[in-house]
């Protein structure tokens, strides 16, 4: 068995350096004040796992996966997973490390203000006193190297097995994390007895899995990945041999379903997820629109800002009821939603066509930068003097109403839900229109090689200027729809992090994928808001994700199959489909 030390040295000191990390910048402690699963004894309720101990233990069962694939391939199954046994305990001493300075110098809270009292409990497993925090942090240094010797053994399984060991734990430690969440929308079912007192009991305690539906939990996800495709392939190939007609009905049953769903969701999960719902919704909206600009076009735009807040302007002053409001200056008052929306959506597109035309002729970065400038601009116009008479300021613009349908005030997020999903489907419709429309095409031109489609005939100029208007009109809608949410409009609720935001939520969802935008605006907007407790840490996550995805997954959780083939090589491409249509 030859290994190499080094390598060893490499990852079982970069694990141990992420768990140092971890730990004081107050991540574990922070993360471990969530249960995952719980156990009702004689003796009171005890803690089995916290998503603390999971933040410690992920990063070495990653590191033991990766050393064993690499050991694996050379020298077989018992070296990869002594390899991962090794680089385990290797992480470990950074941890053995923290634990001794925290116990035999409590000054040392001075210098590092994460290492406290709440940290050296969870890394000695709650032993308390000097000597049983040493004690503690051996057993745990153990459970460590065995969560490398673990993930090692994850790495030699077979494909199939592996896939499905992943899954059981992913699917419960996730529903895990969210079992607050699931016991919420439970609760707008307690009116049932039989809900009360027997399904909850037997599924959660005190916001957190119990050990036996925990081990039902993994049981199915693990069985899943190796029973679904032996279901799926018959009813797959029996759909396929269908008539034309048989297969449209069984589309049309699934998006009835799914519409139906989908207007009964508010009332399901309750009054909070529904208001998490509506800033999805407000996402969604916003990257559609951006993707037309970065996903189809490849127009990468940093100043997407300037929209959502151009919207959001525009409808404060149209309906607010304060001295900002046209009503209060002599004006007239819109008091409809419905009536304003145009001309915050007009509003948008004019000022997305007027910023495209000085940056038409910069591309990649220049144009990022450019449109970055942009947005910089408006955030400090919506904050200057100069502005204050008409926009309000620092002090915003106060006393938006919220919007009314045919007499019903939409003043709940259940009501200000389906505002939201309106425009999201509007706008789905439109981009998916436009992506197989003959300017659509042009846009994938462009975005593959501007001087190309240039050379085949496409007016770039005008085809640009038109991604960068109708881009706009979704980030306006979006800001109406966000000023009557909120009721007020504030500079602060505009900074250059909601362009961030925005791209990244299609940058991991998958360029060009519209799917994909609904799956990245859950994953990066939905989440924090639900998992509100660790927003401090929300950019650490962010930055840790992004870096995760462009190294594992480049093409997104849901990409485009054109995006798929250009980044995974695939020589799977339709015949007869082209890349660049010649202009008018």
């Amino acid at each position: 068995m030859n290994l190499n030390r080094n390598t060893l040295l490499q990852y079982g000191g970069l694990t141990g350096l992420a768990i140092f990390y971890l730990s004081i910048v107050g991540m574990v402690e922070a993360f471990n004040e969530r249960d995952i699963i719980k156990g009702l004894y004689e003796f009171g309720d005890i803690e089995l796992l916290t998503l603390g101990q999971i933040l410690i233990l992920v990063p070495v069962v990653v590191g033991g996966y990766m050393i064993g694939r690499k050991v694996y391939a050379e020298n077989g199954t018992g070296s990869a997973l002594v390899s991962g046994l090794i680089v385990g305990a290797i992480a470990s001493v950074p941890m053995i490390i923290l634990v001794f300075l925290g116990s035999t110098f409590p000054n040392i809270r001075n210098m590092f203000v994460g290492i406290n009292p709440p940290l050296m409990e969870v890394l000695s497993l709650g032993y308390s006193g000097q000597d049983a925090h040493m004690t503690g942090a051996i057993i745990l240094a153990i459970i460590i190297a065995f969560a490398g010797f673990d993930g090692a053994l994850i790495s030699v399984l077979p494909d199939i097995w592996r896939r499905s060991v992943i899954n059981a734990f992913a699917w419960t430690l996730g529903i895990g994390t969210m079992s607050e969440l699931l016991d919420q929308i439970l609760s707008t079912f307690r009116g049932y007895d039989w809900i009360e007192k027997d399904t909850i009991r037997l599924m959660l305690q005190s916001g957190s899995l119990k050990p036996g539906f925990a081990g039902i939990i993994f049981v199915i996800a693990f069985l899943w990945p190796l029973v679904v495709p032996t279901i799926r392939k018959p009813l797959k190939e029996r759909y396929n041999n269908s008539s034309s007609g048989t297969q449209t009905t069984l589309t049309y049953i699934q998006y009835g379903l799914l519409i139906i769903l989908l207007l009964a969701l508010p009332w399901l999960v309750g009054r909070f997820l529904s208001d998490v719902l509506v800033t999805i919704s407000l996402y969604v909206l916003m990257g559609l629109g951006l993707n037309v600009a970065v996903g189809m076009a490849g127009l990468l735009d940093l100043g997407y800002l300037t929209n959502f807040a151009v919207g959001a302007y525009v409808t404060g002053i149209l309906v607010s009821t304060g001295p900002q409001g046209i009503a209060a200056n002599g004006g007239p008052a819109f008091f409809n939603l419905w009536w304003l929306i145009p001309i915050a959506l007009l509003s948008a597109m004019l000022t997305g066509f007027v910023f495209a035309l000085p940056v038409l002729r910069m591309r990649g970065d220049y144009l990022a930068i450019a449109t970055l400038g942009f947005g910089e601009i408006i955030a400090k116009l919506a904050l200057s003097d100069a502005l204050k008479p008409y926009i309000g300021g620092a002090q915003g613009i106060l006393f938006v109403p919220k919007p009314v349908f045919f007499g019903i005030p939409l003043d709940d997020p259940e009501n200000l839900y389906y505002v939201g999903l309106a425009a999201c489907l509007f706008m789905l419709y439109v981009t998916n229109r436009l992506q197989n429309s003959r300017i659509g095409r042009q846009w994938g031109a462009i975005r593959e090689d501007e001087d190309v489609a240039g050379a085949m005939g496409i007016d770039t100029t005008r085809t640009k200027v038109i991604a960068f208007t109708l881009s706009a009109a979704a980030g306006g809608l979006a800001g109406a729809i966000f000023a009557t949410k909120v009721g007020t409009v504030f500079p602060n609720s505009f900074t250059v992090i909601v362009s961030i935001n925005v791209l990244s939520l299609i940058i991991v969802g998958g360029m060009g994928s519209i799917p994909g935008i609904v799956v990245g605006a859950a994953a990066l907007v939905g989440l924090p808001e639900i998992l509100r407790e660790f927003s401090e840490f929300r950019f650490l996550i962010y930055g840790a994700l992004l870096v995760t995805m462009m190294l594992t997954r480049p093409e997104g959780l849901w990409p485009s199959e054109a995006r798929r083939r250009e980044l995974r090589g695939d020589d799977d491409e339709p015949s007869g489909e082209t890349t660049a249509v010649p202009a008018d």
